[in-house]
């Protein structure tokens, strides 16, 4: 059972006739950061439940590292640290007093404590406010303290439950920043909803939905399986103000599926991308409409997250 960090067999969790989790199975690399992607209620924190111990599963088992954690496997806590999404802490503690409490938990020695509180601290950038009550923290600063903790006792597997959900986009820099630190050295863990975090930095990609596993894939074989159908259309300056009436007439062209804007740039999905390579640039011409740049890519995860998951 050695041969991923993660391994979930038939793992399944019903709540009466609520199924929130039915046969889970996967495997996760070893060194990789795996997004554990998917809507709201669609069954990422049952199984992070299920694998940390904090719930039992109606059928199935999972192992991290070879251990068994749905079976009461005491060895298990020394394999993986967790960051809950809502993480709590003893607001009037320092880092410090908070990272020694958490290492006497796991059975440290003072020295050990001593010497991995400063690493932790200098890793999760908070050495300058190791003196500070954790309770005076920011948003940011309680997901790096909570990582600090979970790292602690040198786990080979970090578990994190929408970790950035909740932070401004300092925060969530910061946090995204520090697990691609981690890259090799651990194997992460995370689940979120939030498409351009798992862009960012992850390596490997599950999508679940309504308790079940849709695919798993790395991102760059992910987007490899979906065909170019997308137009990348950035419009010049002087055409900006005729920009909603184009928009309007593309909509009703039956060969285009979707139009969406940002600033100057349009994305136009098509479902024949034979007819749209032909068709597109005369309705361009036609309309007048000045291009800085015309491009047919790929996709992007959000648009393959939404087909996969409709």
């Amino acid at each position: 059972m050695t041969d991923a960090a993660i391994r979930c067999e038939g793992l399944t969790r019903h709540y009466g006739d609520v199924i929130a989790l039915q046969d889970l199975n996967l495997a996760v690399p070893y060194g990789s950061i795996f997004g554990f992607l998917g809507r709201n209620g669609a069954g990422k924190t049952t199984t992070m439940r299920l694998l940390v111990g904090l719930g039992h599963p109606t059928a199935g088992r999972a192992w991290i590292d070879g251990v068994e954690t749905t079976n009461g496997d005491s060895r298990a806590r020394e394999k993986f640290g967790y960051l809950p999404q809502d993480p709590a802490f003893y607001s009037w503690m320092t880092p410090r007093e908070y990272l020694d409490y958490a290492g006497r938990l796991f059975g440290m020695s003072a020295a050990d404590r001593k010497s991995r509180i400063e690493e932790m601290l200098e890793l999760v950038g908070l050495k300058d406010a190791a003196r500070r009550k954790i309770g005076g923290f920011s948003g940011g600063m309680h997901q790096r303290m909570g990582i600090a903790q979970a790292l602690l006792h040198r786990p080979p597997v970090l578990l994190l439950d929408e970790p950035t959900s909740a932070l401004d986009p300092a925060g969530r820099y910061e946090v995204l920043d520090l697990l691609d630190k981690l890259r090799g050295a651990v194997t992460v863990f995370f689940s979120t909803h939030i498409l351009a975090d798992v862009e960012r930095i992850c390596d490997t990609i599950a999508i679940i939905h309504k308790g079940q596993l849709l695919l798993v894939a790395g991102r760059d074989e992910l987007r490899e399986r979906y065909p170019l159908n997308t137009a990348v259309l950035e419009l010049d300056a002087a055409s900006l103000p005729w920009t909603e009436a184009f928009i309007a007439l593309l909509k009703t062209q039956p060969w285009i599926t979707g139009v969406t804007q940002e600033e100057s740039v349009l994305r136009i999905v098509v479902n024949d991308v034979a007819h749209g390579k032909q068709a597109l640039l005369p309705l361009v011409l036609q309309q007048g409409v000045i291009l800085t740049r015309y491009e047919w890519v790929r996709p992007t995860l959000e648009e393959i997250f939404l087909k996969v998951s409709a």
